[in-house]
């Protein structure tokens, strides 16, 4: 091609360039008209795709409840578990800055309840209550991160509150000091990841064994060897009417309960050494658990019912809060190669189904993230054992399954927000 030639089809070339990037989207008298863009006409620029169903969800939250410690419509300011763990999940979505509003929202959490010289409102060390424990975790995060004295001193009154609770004859922690001899595979996700969580921080070593010690301990003693599953809870004495003459076990294998050990172990190997001696038996419980799990899950729905092993019965029904933390050990667990690779899997079919199956999303603006309301349907609420609530809670089939069901209870957004944070999604 001559000199001529080329420069000819340089300055054709330029004057489409030029009308590609005209303002006015009008093509030039002088030119002809080049085909659009199939990358501009794939992917318009002012679309953006929608944010994480973590982000969604927290930010629904966070206009539904602005203050946490009275989440949910609650009427006066509790230490309440549940909330704290929807706080930590909330958190997580922070960016680094300590200062986006998910960390701050977490932050005024506890800033309501932790005084300035350290004491806390709604707390009653006399209690020995290990749901009081779980707020704690957040004091670690809070005191690392601003070295204010008032979340040290409030971590102190913890230790000091585990230092002392009541044990079985075995060792095992009551639950409370209400309920004697007691242990809930609700009070693993409760202690022991706090306790492994301080002694990282603090360097206090022996807490390390003692996290591993609860967890194994209650294992071994509501394990059903049949089915891999475990029991709600476990009475030394076998004094309630609920805990097994024999074995001293309750009657039923409740979804949530697992769900807490499982949450409880899977966070614990967060902190925990990786040549402390019990790390290896930890991972263990979790393959053969998890494992379990998959057997009892609804092979259609991909979600598990509310009592785990009776899906073909009468009244029971497929529940947001068990499924949501299943669905967060399986993703966590299989990231960190504690179990296998397709668990996570397992955990995206799970939490697509829960968007399906659970979740109700209003549109309440233009149509941006912040704008919506998002509902968590079919959560089972507060649920124990013996007295309680005036009535006796015998742990049957027929007491879980009667239990009332809510909306957006934070004991299923909570560890709804934690597995969509692990997936990615």
């Amino acid at each position: 091609m001559r000199l001529s030639e080329l420069f000819a089809a340089a300055v054709h070339m330029v004057a489409l360039i030029r009308s590609q990037i005209s303002p006015s989207n009008e093509p030039s008298p002088s030119s002809t008209p080049s085909p659009p863009s199939p990358t501009y006409e794939s992917q318009p620029p002012s679309l953006s795709p929608p944010s994480p169903w973590s982000v969604r969800m927290a930010n629904s939250i966070m206009i539904q409840s602005p203050d946490l410690v009275l989440y949910n419509g609650a009427s006066k300011v509790k230490f309440k578990y549940d909330f704290a763990m929807l706080g930590i999940a909330i958190c997580k979505l922070d960016d680094g800055s300590k200062s986006s509003k998910y960390y701050q929202y977490a932050k005024d959490f506890i800033d309501e309840l932790v005084m300035s010289d350290g004491t806390m409102v709604a707390y009653d060390m006399d209690k020995y209550n290990l749901d009081y424990v779980q707020p704690a975790k957040l004091l670690i995060l809070l005191y690392q991160d601003t070295g204010e004295p008032q979340y040290l001193s409030a971590i102190e009154t913890i230790v000091e509150q585990l230092e002392d609770q009541p044990r079985t004859e075995s060792g095992g922690l009551f639950h409370k000091l209400r309920y004697p001899y007691q242990m809930w595979l609700d009070g693993i996700y409760m202690s022991p990841p706090f306790m492994a969580q301080y002694a990282q921080a603090f360097g206090e070593e022996k807490w390390y064994d003692e996290a591993v010690f609860q967890i194994t301990h209650i294992y071994d003693n509501t394990r059903d060897v049949d089915t891999g599953l475990l029991y709600h809870a476990w009475q030394e004495t076998r004094e309630e009417e609920w805990s097994d003459p024999t074995t001293g076990r309750s009657p039923s294998f409740w979804g949530r309960a697992v769900g807490w050990f499982l949450m409880g172990v899977v966070d614990t190997l967060d902190f925990l050494p990786e040549d402390h001696e019990g790390r290896d038996e930890l991972i263990v419980i979790l393959q053969d658990t998890t494992q379990a799990l998959m057997k009892v899950r609804d092979l259609e729905q991909h979600l598990w019912y509310q009592v785990l092993d009776k899906g073909d019965r009468e009244g029971n029904y497929l529940e947001a809060s068990a499924s949501a933390m299943f669905t967060y050990v399986f993703a966590k667990a299989s990231k960190r190669r504690y179990i296998g690779t397709e668990y996570f899997d397992y955990a995206m079919e799970s939490f697509d189904a829960m968007l399906d199956h659970f979740l109700v999303v209003e549109d309440m603006g233009d149509g941006g993230d912040d704008d919506e309301l998002i509902t968590l349907k079919n959560v089972a609420s507060g649920i124990g054992l013996g007295f309680g609530g005036g009535m006796y809670r015998d742990g049957s089939f027929e007491y879980y399954t009667g239990v009332e069901i809510v909306d957006n209870d934070a004991k299923g957004v909570g560890p709804f927000i934690l597995a969509a944070i692990e997936l990615g999604r």
